[in-house]
């Protein structure tokens, strides 16, 4: 249905959504581009970022195209295979989002409590290690609820007020006994988000206990500065979503159209910030950005100079009968 309630908005609405979606494209997309051309970026720190720019391009690409198709062509049809795939894509790809973001929170421990060991500890093999099991988690908790769902019957009114097919939403639509997949859906909630964030404050309770150790208040603000970035990485991502879970089952008195638009905002926002953050707070990701922006510039207006350069003497040369075509190849091959 999109945003009921607001649906003489739709076009308003369908801005915002379109230009945070080519701003996470472009932002993510440059930098998995960067990190994959410079070899000295082929670091797990950076390994884990490219990670968590995969899941940023993933999560609003399985929700924007279908959310502009309404807004712009009223296409509000979708099988129910359809949604079920939706849903499950979504769920997965947002449990390995926190997973990477666990993970991270584990790369800033070592690299400030244990840095001797941090070459040891953490090479690019076991941080592909630790990604493969992110992703299998991810599969494996998630998997359950659309087959789960999928056993149920539907209603006859089978409309989703909403922009994607979430699971909350499917599960208003089932007409038979859902005790099992609310049962199921609240372990899930707890047990992820509580695992997750429990593991991150473990690891930032370690960091920050290390950091009081050292009596120089510059190292203290260099060793801080190192978590900055991963900080407000966390902060867009769980704040949405905490607010959204909120207003979902405390909020009764709130508009639905509030429930969606924060949900939407869960899946904008952070993947539109991410690249920004890191690019701001990360100096040597910044250069190396920057570095290739110049060099693409620089490469485009020498190519167009040289064919212009190439064009000038071919045209001026002197040369006998018969033979200009044979010096002008010779001029452009060289």
């Amino acid at each position: 249905m999109g945003i009921p309630g607001l649906e003489a908005a739709h076009i308003w609405i369908s801005i915002p959504f379109f230009t945070f979606y080519i701003i996470s494209l472009l932002g993510n997309v440059t930098l998995l581009s960067v990190v994959g051309k410079e070899q000295t970026l082929q670091k797990p720190l950076y390994l884990l970022l490219c990670m968590l720019a995969l899941t940023d391009i993933a999560t609003p690409t399985f929700v924007v195209p279908k959310a502009l198709g309404i807004f712009w062509f009223n296409l509000k049809g979708i099988t129910v295979a359809g949604c079920l795939t939706q849903m499950f894509f979504l769920h997965t790809i947002s449990v390995m989002h926190s997973s990477t973001l666990v993970t991270m929170a584990f790369d800033r421990y070592v690299a400030i409590c244990n840095p001797l060991r941090y070459a040891t500890i953490l090479t690019n093999a076991q941080i592909a290690k630790l990604g493969l099991v992110g992703f299998i988690r991810a599969v494996l908790f998630i998997l359950p609820l659309p087959l789960l769902l999928s056993q149920q019957t539907f209603c006859a009114n089978r409309i989703i007020p909403h922009t994607q097919c979430e699971h909350i939403a499917l599960e208003k639509m089932v007409c038979g006994d859902i005790r099992v997949n609310r049962i199921y859906g609240y372990v899930l909630m707890f047990v992820i988000n509580g695992f997750d964030l429990t593991f991150i404050a473990l690891s930032y309770g370690l960091i920050i206990r290390a950091v009081l150790r050292i009596s120089s208040h510059k190292a203290h603000q260099k060793a801080l500065n190192t978590c900055t970035a991963h900080i407000c990485v966390m902060l867009t991502y769980y704040t949405p979503t905490f607010f959204s879970i909120l207003t979902h089952y405390f909020g009764q008195g709130i508009a639905p159209y509030v429930h969606i638009i924060l949900a939407d905002l869960y899946l904008l926002i952070p993947p539109m910030l991410n690249p920004i953050i890191y690019g701001v707070k990360m100096k040597e990701l910044r250069d190396k950005v920057v570095k290739y922006t110049c060099r693409s510039s620089a490469d485009t207006k020498f190519t167009q100079s040289s064919a212009d350069t190439r064009d000038d003497i071919s045209s001026g040369l002197q040369c006998p009968s018969g033979n200009c075509q044979i010096v002008r190849e010779y001029v452009n091959q060289h």
